[in-house]
């Protein structure tokens, strides 16, 4: 129970002054005067003038509140490794009981790894831990944790000694891979420089110079090299192929150190042609001659060669050479020399006239077998005797012609297969659905490869073969320009040329069998592309080497799709029949893996302001002191808390000092004794 006098004036206190004034001045002028009553008078203005105050005696019955410290445990991934969950857990249980002993009510908060891998939040873990308690119970704060957090820059006023008991031994140390830089994109055939660096941090083996570091390109086998440690090391690289480029680097787990899950470092690459040379050959100028050449000129990064037969050496019209603008054929430079330079090779209504001769015709479908791509737009001539086809590109070309030509409307439509394919797959839904009729087309027979479109009597029209390790394509109609020019509504003759080229020159997206993941954050879409009629099963496995087996279900024709959300942050190897992929969620390493060293110095300025401290639980639990608001509170083996003294009011009990009937006496005495002393005088 404690004590106080309150005041309740009955005035305002500036009247209450005034009247104090008034009194001060009319008993200073009694007592110059000389009168004998003036200290009794005196008295009787201070008893009035103290009643006016209305001083009350206060009595508060108070119930003392224990203080509150708050235990922060660090429950992330890097506080799992070696014995560190073990030890804090521990930890918590003897600091628990310590502080219970000493009356202290103990609040224990759990901090996990933090969403999106945006690491340990350790201080916004402790402020809402601080926002549900009343601030003047807190004594003490201290986290259990290997001090690397991520969200120190949102740490809360702090009303009491802040410690840090870190799980840290004097042994542990740790090796780590980073990527110091790496470009988003290369250009295909040109050299990138990637820069790495492996850094040993902690207790490290004295002596190590140099570690393995093992560089693998789309899950392939690896490839091993030696590098020295804690130095930047430059290493060119030339992408395999076009599109997504996976690299991995990985350095071996070496004996004793924390983890190897920073080991390894993950990076994804886009690979994209600089410039595609193509080669257009083009027969006797038509209505669709112009076709391909726009085309490929209203790609920037098309680099056309283009030529077109306009004299062949039969055509004797008397002009003299001399009078004659055109350019000389180079035969020999474009296909004996050159051959090799270009991505692809276009025969738009080219027949034999005896400008190529056998020789160089043989080193086309030698272009091709070694990787090359030819396409044939064939016209009338196609089926005549002096078609390509009657040339050692006999042996390339994917339908053998029957001499007839048909004359006749039709409208071009995808076959079954085509609706699988990725040229042609989705093109019936365009422009509408409906297409414009083309009015000729070449008859074939015997198709090789795919046959993708169909076109009068369901004669093979568009088809896709593989020769070696290039690429053959027939068109079996020299009216695809109508399109174009939007007869009878036209067609999507743009985006079927444009598949067809991009097919032709290898492009990922184009391929037929193909299975590859596009990530959103943890989730991945697992998309398997296949002409045959199922794609069966995929296997995923895990960066921690654990498989899963997805269904794949049929979204489209030819087109098979899984979701699959990854529970672990790191490279994922997917394998569906003979097509495998790999796909990175996240960083290879993630944030809670870039230092695993235990370390107080990114708390120690904080801690400091809180006059707390920084110790190792493997040196031994520090013993608690109670220690004044503003001193130090931590020293040799011992840390402190702060008792706040906060109690709650059960009861208040007010009595008046001077109340009205004493005050009346009071007042009465004095005036009375005041008139009698006066009197007699």
């Amino acid at each position: 129970m404690t004590h106080g006098i309150l005041f309740d004036p009955v005035l305002p206190l500036w009247i209450i002054a005034c009247l104090a004034g008034a009194s001060l001045a009319l008993v200073a002028l009694a007592a110059w005067r000389g009168l004998s009553g003036w200290a009794l008078r005196g008295l009787g203005a201070a008893v009035i003038l103290a009643a006016l105050m209305g001083p009350t005696l206060s009595r508060e019955d108070r119930e003392d509140l224990s203080d509150i410290a708050i235990i922060v445990e660090d429950t992330s991934a890097s506080q799992r490794l070696a014995d560190r969950p073990g030890m804090t857990a521990r930890a918590a249980d003897d600091l628990e009981a310590r502080l219970t002993a000493r009356g202290t009510d103990v609040r224990r908060v759990e901090v996990g790894d933090g969403a999106d891998d945006s690491g340990t939040q350790l201080m916004t873990a402790l402020a809402e831990a601080l926002a549900t308690e009343p601030q003047g119970r807190v004594a003490g704060l201290f986290l259990l944790s290997d001090g690397r957090l991520h969200d120190l820059e949102r740490a809360p006023p702090l009303p009491a000694p802040l410690h840090l008991l870190h799980t840290g031994r004097s042994e542990d140390w740790d090796r780590r891979l980073i990527v110091e830089g790496a470009p988003a994109f290369a250009i295909l055939g040109e050299e990138i420089t990637l820069t790495l660096r492996i850094e040993d941090s902690g207790a490290a083996p004295e002596g190590v110079r140099e570690v393995p570091l093992d560089i693998s390109i789309d899950g392939e086998a690896p490839q091993r090299f030696n590098v020295p440690v804690d130095q930047s090391i430059e290493l060119p690289l030339v992408l395999p192929h076009g599109g997504r480029n996976v690299l991995e680097f990985t350095t071996p787990e070496a004996a004793g150190e924390l983890t190897a899950r920073n080991n390894t470092a993950l990076v994804q690459i886009n690979g994209v042609r600089d410039r595609l040379r193509v080669l257009l050959v083009s027969g006797e100028p038509h209505a669709g001659g112009r076709t391909w050449r726009n085309l490929l000129k209203s790609d920037s990064s098309v680099d056309l060669v283009h030529f077109t037969i306009l004299r062949p050496p039969e055509k004797q019209d008397g002009v003299p050479v001399e009078e004659l603008s055109l350019i000389a054929f180079p035969t020999r430079e474009l296909f004996l020399e050159k051959i090799d330079d270009f991505d692809l090779i276009i025969f738009d209504r080219y027949k034999r006239r005896g400008i190529l001769p056998a020789l160089y015709l043989q080193n086309v479908v030698d272009y091709v077998q070694k990787g090359g791509a030819v396409l044939f737009a064939a016209g009338p001539d196609f089926a005549g005797a002096s078609s390509l086809y009657r040339s050692p590109l006999e042996a390339i070309v994917p339908a053998r012609p029957t001499a007839r030509v048909v004359d006749e409307a039709y409208r071009p439509k995808v076959t079954e297969l085509g609706e699988k394919h990725p040229v042609t797959a989705g093109l019936a839904q365009m422009h509408d659905g409906e297409w414009g009729r083309w009015l000729r087309q070449i008859e074939v027979e015997a198709p090789q490869g795919d046959v993708v479109m169909s076109g009068a009597g369901d004669r093979p029209l568009l088809m896709l073969n593989r020769v070696g390790e290039g690429r053959v394509s027939l068109l079996a109609s020299d009216h695809a320009w109508l399109w174009n020019r939007g007869y009878e509504g036209g067609g999507p003759q743009l985006e079927l040329l444009r598949r067809l080229a991009h097919w032709m020159m290898k492009e990922p997206e184009l391929e037929e069998e193909a299975l590859w993941a596009e990530a959103t954050g943890q989730r991945m879409r697992i998309i398997r592309r296949t002409l045959k009629g199922s794609a069966g099963d995929v296997t995923v496995t895990a960066p921690d080497g654990s498989d899963v087996v997805l269904p794949l279900e049929e979204v489209a024709p030819g087109r098979f799709e899984a979701q699959y959300d990854g529970p672990q942050i790191g490279l994922y190897r997917l394998v569906s029949g003979d097509q495998s992929a790999v796909i990175g969620l996240g960083p290879a390493a993630p944030v809670e893996f870039e230092q695993t060293i235990a370390s107080g110095d990114a708390l120690a300025p904080l801690i400091e302001g809180t006059n707390g401290g920084i110790r190792a639980i493997e040196d031994g639990l520090p013993a608690i002191r109670v220690v004044r608001e503003g001193r130090p509170a931590a020293g040799r083996g011992w840390l402190g808390i702060t008792p706040r003294g906060a109690y709650v009011t059960q009861s208040v009990t007010q009595t008046a000092l001077l109340p009205a009937w004493l005050v009346l006496i009071v007042i009465g005495a004095l005036v009375t004794g005041a008139w009698l002393r006066e009197g007699r005088r």
